[in-house]
């Protein structure tokens, strides 16, 4: 057996004797971001307002012309550069499920400083809705426990519609 086979480092097994003498293997799981490169918004200084996070939506989402709910994050450096985005979840037509450990999982992986958080209304209207603002409140709280700030939620609707719940005051 060389290091590698022994090592819960490397992905080995960790053999172990339980309390009635059998014997029991452990092994190591692990996580890892794959980085990809790809046509993400560039930008000097950054996503520095919601119609940066919208140009951003409509150049490579779509997000205007989807037929159901996507959920989707920015990952953001200290500078306001996006270093990663992801679907976090997409739902029906008036719905998506979306939990904290989702949306922080890449932040954390990733080591992003902040997240915006964006989604789409298939109806057109981005009017927030109850549930817009409580899922904004719960990412909000979760993001002050793991030091990663949420910015904003910006909510997409019909071609050139948008709403940033940090301009509505809502966050």
């Amino acid at each position: 057996m060389n290091i590698k086979e022994s090592n819960l480092f490397y992905g080995g097994d960790m053999p172990a004797v339980t309390k009635t003498g059998a014997e029991k293997c452990f092994y190591w799981v692990t996580t890892r971001l794959v980085r990809e490169s790809g046509p993400w918004y560039v930008s000097s200084e950054g996503i520095c307002s919601p119609q940066n996070v919208y140009r951003m939506m409509q150049e490579h989402f779509d997000l205007e012309n989807c037929d159901r709910e996507h959920f989707i994050c920015l990952y953001l450096d200290r500078k306001g550069h996006v270093n990663a985005a992801n679907v976090v979840s997409v739902g029906g037509l008036s719905s998506s499920i979306v939990h904290a450990r989702e949306v922080f999982k890449v932040a954390i992986l990733g080591s992003a400083a902040s997240v915006i958080l964006v989604h789409n209304h298939p109806s057109g209207d981005p009017t927030p809705s109850r549930e817009d603002i409580d899922i904004t409140r719960r990412m909000k709280e979760a993001g002050d426990l793991l030091g990663i700030e949420v910015l904003d939620h910006v909510i997409v609707g019909a071609t050139g519609c948008y709403a940033s719940l940090t301009e509505m005051g809502l966050m």
